[in-house]
């Protein structure tokens, strides 16, 4: 189940749909399926998780009502930057726009894995709580490694990192900390097989994040206690095969 939510964490269809919808249309056109069993993100919480108001369902547009089923239908829970985004439709769409392009996009030479380290080295930086339990939870997915981000947490500098993971966060990091960027930078990560793109896309990440932690500051945002364990132990396959002969 823990795994599942990265599978369909901003499935490209959905997100494209979304960002081009303008906020509050009434012309969508159809009614959003409501899944039986889903358990409604805007009933009470067990604990708060935002200082500012987060919105019923029925309160959003449909686009986005739809993005958050059918997240927590798949993953099992509904992230909470889900919810408290949610309280700015036409940000919440940008957001999530941006947040697929850089994260899920197919070219460069950025793995999956390194893009959540980079978020969590540089989250760390900006003391974001949220950041850094979420991203590493993901991490741990795409990596496979469940301890690498523990220990980047404490000091990504005695982490046992690879030379080209090593040169990555040391250009994201000069990044996030606004130190002067200069030729020997770009050489770096070069001597690691990076090109210029992939400086660009390593900064945009560090950027964007940036904001990212600092919303989460702002409305004092919890992490789910769900992304705690994901990816710490291996999935039980025989469990993945009887949930899907019983679909």
């Amino acid at each position: 189940m823990a795994s599942n939510i990265v599978l369909k964490l901003f499935r490209p269809p959905v997100i494209t749909h979304l960002v081009s919808l303008r906020s509050g249309s009434g012309s969508l056109g159809k009614t959003v399926a409501m899944v039986t069993g889903t358990r409604s993100f805007c009933s009470d919480p067990p604990e708060k998780i935002s200082r500012y108001p987060v919105p019923y369902m029925k309160e959003l547009p449909y686009d986005i009502v739809e993005l958050m089923e059918e997240m927590e239908t798949t993953g099992g829970f509904l992230p909470n930057f889900f919810k408290v985004l949610s309280h700015r439709p036409t940000e919440f769409r940008a957001f999530f726009g941006f947040y697929h392009e850089l994260m899920n996009k197919e070219t460069g030479r950025l793995t999956k894995a390194d893009r959540e380290l980079i978020v969590v080295a540089t989250s760390i930086h900006n003391k974001c709580l949220y950041c850094v339990v979420s991203h590493s939870a993901l991490h741990r997915i795409h990596s496979k490694n469940p301890t690498l981000c523990d220990q980047v947490i404490v000091n990504y500098q005695n982490a046992p990192l690879s030379p080209r993971e090593r040169a990555m966060l040391d250009f994201a990091m000069a990044v996030c900390r606004c130190d002067t960027i200069t030729e020997q930078h770009f050489q770096s990560l070069e001597e690691e097989g990076f090109d210029r793109e992939d400086a660009w896309d390593i900064a945009a990440i560090t950027a964007f994040f940036a904001m990212s932690n600092r919303l989460a500051h702002l409305t004092d945002m919890k992490p789910n206690l769900e992304f705690y364990n994901m990816g710490r132990t291996p999935r039980d396959k025989s469990v993945d095969k009887a949930e899907t002969e019983g679909e």
